[in-house]
């Protein structure tokens, strides 16, 4: 009998390692190709319409980088934003990122969201396809944003949905702004300017 229960015990053990889902601080991004981005502008991803963007096509500009949601006390800041872009987008570019990680509130599909944020807010600023922004499938891109090794300095990931990133530009990244900072506050007013 004691045989079998540390034979059982064994078997469990390796189980459970073979299924443990990858740490917090893998790479893992399943339809990301690894290689690491030593750059901001090193990044390509696609729009919301597919369309792939790349991140050099920032180079020289300021940028405010958003995980944003469709159905969070924090979703009318996309009122905000869109007021933001329209009045200094000489000076910066929104990128919105939707992101499904906290509380379920962004359930929708890509064109789901596209019409949400077209009809609701009438957002012309540059939104991305949905992804991850922390976990064990965090995109590469929350990845640098949220590693102090890749970014220079900064290790906050998003904490909630409608987190701010300021990239100036250099393509560096210069301030984390929690959901509770809206877009319109003078402290991003301030970088814009600067």
């Amino acid at each position: 009998m004691k045989t079998i229960l540390i034979t059982l015990s064994i078997i469990l053990f390796a189980c459970g390692k073979t299924l443990e889902r990858p740490s917090e601080t893998s790479s893992f991004h399943p339809s990301y190709d690894h290689t690491m981005e030593s750059s901001f502008y090193d990044f390509k991803m696609k729009d919301i319409n597919g369309q792939e963007v790349d991140f050099s096509s920032f180079k020289g500009k300021k940028l405010l980088i958003v995980n944003v949601a469709s159905k969070c006390g924090y979703t009318k800041q996309y009122a905000q934003l869109q007021e933001l872009y329209a009045n200094h987008s000489d000076k910066i570019v929104v990128l919105g990122f939707p992101a499904n990680n906290f509380g379920g509130q962004e359930p929708g599909s890509n064109e789901e969201i596209k019409e949400f944020c077209s009809t609701e807010y009438g957002v012309t600023f540059p939104m991305f396809e949905k992804v991850s922004v922390k976990g064990f499938d965090k995109h590469p891109l929350y990845r640098w944003l949220s590693d102090a090794k890749q970014n220079g300095w900064n290790n906050e990931e998003p904490s909630w949905n409608f987190c701010k990133y300021f990239i100036n530009e250099k393509g560096e990244l210069v301030k984390f702004f929690p959901s509770s900072v809206t877009p319109l506050d003078e402290q991003i007013l301030k970088l814009i300017e600067a």
